[in-house]
């Protein structure tokens, strides 16, 4: 017998902003027969592809030390600068930057949300497919 992931859940101060800054982040959308809305304490969204959820729940607590689960997110197109570039004018944070720690081409982004959620951003399939045709 296994288990497997139900959904991913976020502890945050306000759910409903939250919810709305990951939306256009990572293209889901509001549970169709479940709208968040300003002041619900619990807001999913979801990605309309696959159907994988994300759970923002509000929490009293505030972020205090590094996550110790994170997002690493792969850009759909484009490349990870490319996305880099989207995100930070989106309003995430630039936490360190680790782009060719080992080699040109390689390494990552490590970035965070408006409540400080640390999350990475990788390069593209594209971009790895190229790398390995070199």
């Amino acid at each position: 017998m296994t288990s497997y992931i139900s959904h991913t859940t976020v502890d945050c101060r306000n759910a409903y902003e939250l919810s709305e800054w990951w939306k256009p982040v990572l293209g889901y959308t509001d549970i169709p027969d479940d709208p968040n809305e300003p002041g619900h304490e619990e807001c999913m969204i979801t990605d309309p592809d696959t159907g994988h959820t994300v759970l923002f729940i509000e929490t009293p607590d505030a972020k205090t030390v590094k996550n110790r689960i994170h997002f690493d997110l792969r850009p759909r197109k484009g490349s990870r600068d490319e996305e880099l570039d989207r995100l930070l004018g989106h309003g995430a944070t630039q936490v360190a930057d680790l782009r060719g720690t080992w080699g040109p081409g390689t390494g990552w982004v490590v970035l965070a949300d408006p409540e400080g959620n640390e999350f990475c951003i990788l390069r593209s399939e594209t971009e790895m497919a190229e790398a390995n045709q070199q």
